[in-house]
């Protein structure tokens, strides 16, 4: 199916609130619909396997690992015309413009990730991707203190809420996250 004009397409919401299983959903349907898909991922999220995006329910599909906005544009094949990139906010600032030159060449990119850090403010590039989108959807999870609607990540470290001023990105550390309501999503100052 030939495609005359590309569109970006942004899944975003807090951790545990389907995004990858959504985007996965979408892939899917386009590779039924025979089109090319390839997906992309940045190569620091290898949390259940480095060739795969994964729902936290295990649904799985087969991804590239990168290290940077660049590396997806050179791996990028020329009868591609779906693109799926999960965990968006890792990559780097110029994810920006290869998306932009990816649907000026009309591809479909739906592109999935954290909106907001744990401490509840925009997160990397995903504000700008939301901008520039045709297509939004804000998922949402559930609060894993009152049930409701959670549109938070907390991070937790040794079960206690994370400080204001800790790092965003923590590669390696004891911590754990859960979904929260704006209620009981918790940043302590220090």
């Amino acid at each position: 199916m030939d495609h005359n004009s590309g569109w970006l397409e942004v899944i975003c919401g807090s951790m545990f609130s389907g995004k990858t299983e959504e985007m996965i959903r979408r892939l899917r349907r386009a590779v039924i619909a025979k089109q090319k898909v390839q997906v992309f991922k940045p190569k620091i999220d290898n949390r259940y396997d480095e060739q795969k995006v994964t729902s936290h329910a295990g649904v799985d599909f087969e991804a590239i690992p990168i290290t940077s906005s660049e590396e997806l544009f050179q791996n990028l094949k020329d009868d591609t015309t779906v693109v799926g990139i999960d965990e968006t906010q890792f990559l780097d600032e110029k994810i920006i413009s290869v998306v932009e030159k990816m649907v000026e060449r009309g591809i479909r990119v739906i592109a999935t990730g954290l909106d907001m850090d744990f401490r509840g403010e925009p997160f990397g590039c995903m504000p700008t991707l939301m901008a520039k989108a045709e297509k939004v959807d804000k998922v949402q999870a559930i609060c894993m203190v009152c049930g409701e609607p959670a549109s938070r990540t907390q991070r937790l470290v040794d079960g206690k809420p994370a400080y204001y001023d800790d790092p965003i990105v923590i590669v390696g550390a004891a911590e754990m996250y859960e979904a929260r309501c704006r209620k009981h999503h918790l940043v302590p100052r220090s």
